[in-house]
């Protein structure tokens, strides 16, 4: 399974486009659309750079989410955990509460563990509660 559009617009609009390096809120050097590999203070990129960096950072949340979960899955709820795993990172997908629960069939109780993923350097952020209500949103919906 591949992400749709509408999930690829999911992580762009959550990630935001930045061109220049900067650090998240989780202290970690972050450039494009959320981009971490090898980001350096000063880095620059162009915008072509950036959709490429996406992509290629999203090919492996797809290959994560297709190896780790073995439940059914609709093109809704594969973008939301695509969305889900490139923002949290694989080892997090794989080690979670939402996995155990979707892969023992309990899609009602995985969709509710997508609010507990709300916290960077252990404090609530909104804009990541807010991600996780829209990533939750599209998750459920048939």
């Amino acid at each position: 399974m591949k992400i749709s559009a509408s999930g690829l617009n999911l992580i762009k609009q959550f990630e935001g486009l930045r061109l220049q390096a900067y650090q998240c809120s989780a202290r970690v050097w972050t450039i494009g659309y959320g981009h971490t590999a090898g980001v350096e203070p000063g880095d620059i990129i162009t915008a072509e750079q950036a959709d490429a960096l996406l992509l290629e950072d999203v090919l492996e949340a797809e290959r994560s989410v297709s190896r780790y979960i073995s439940a059914p899955l609709t093109q809704h709820q594969f973008d939301a955990l695509v969305s889900f795993t490139f923002n949290v990172g694989s080892g997090n997908l794989r080690t979670s509460t939402l996995l155990k629960k979707l892969n023992t069939g309990d899609y009602s109780g995985a969709a509710g563990e997508f609010l507990r993923w709300v916290n960077a350097s252990g404090k609530k952020l909104p804009g990541l509660v807010r991600r996780r209500e829209a990533e939750k949103t599209l998750f459920e919906t048939s």
